[in-house]
């Protein structure tokens, strides 16, 4: 399959948000938090899912990246900065379920972490739920180390 990786567009974000939603479910603490107590401010999981797309890709545009396969976006990767610390976190990654385990998730790792090498930091940072297996296993595949586990707390107020 020939896929191309690029820069992030702004016009891309729907199409980023869409295949976030189609992704993420069952493993977003959003949607485990909106289980527990309902629609939270009006809003419901996806909303929020959504708008953190928003805010990642406002806040490092240059650090998103995306797969395209036939000139459409099957996949993307977000990616944070700390320059002072060294560190590059991958924030969000997402592909669409028809190529799940072809290796573009994969790719898209690698592009984020060739880049973060460009930029000169030390290590590579991703977080995952526990449970999202596929997520842990593609991470553990490519190198990352599990070198701790967060554990999530909540309140309702």
């Amino acid at each position: 399959m020939d896929i191309n990786i690029r820069s992030f567009q702004p016009a891309d974000l729907p199409i980023l948000q869409q295949i976030t939603l189609d992704s993420f479910v069952g493993v977003s603490l959003d949607q485990n938090l909106e289980a527990l107590w309902g629609e939270q401010n009006g809003h419901d999981w996806r909303w929020r899912k959504a708008r953190h797309i928003l805010i990642e890709t406002e806040r490092n545009p240059a650090g998103t990246f995306v797969a395209e396969a036939a000139g459409r976006i099957v996949a993307y990767i977000t990616t944070q900065l700390d320059r002072e610390a060294g560190s590059g976190r991958i924030a969000n990654l997402a592909v669409v379920a028809g190529l799940r385990g072809r290796g573009v998730g994969r790719r898209l790792i690698h592009h984020a972490l060739d880049w973060f090498r460009t930029e000169k930091l030390s290590y590579a940072l991703i977080e995952s739920m526990s449970h999202n297996e596929a997520g842990r296993g593609l991470y553990e595949d490519v190198g990352f180390q599990e070198i701790g586990q967060l554990v999530h707390y909540a309140m309702k107020l």
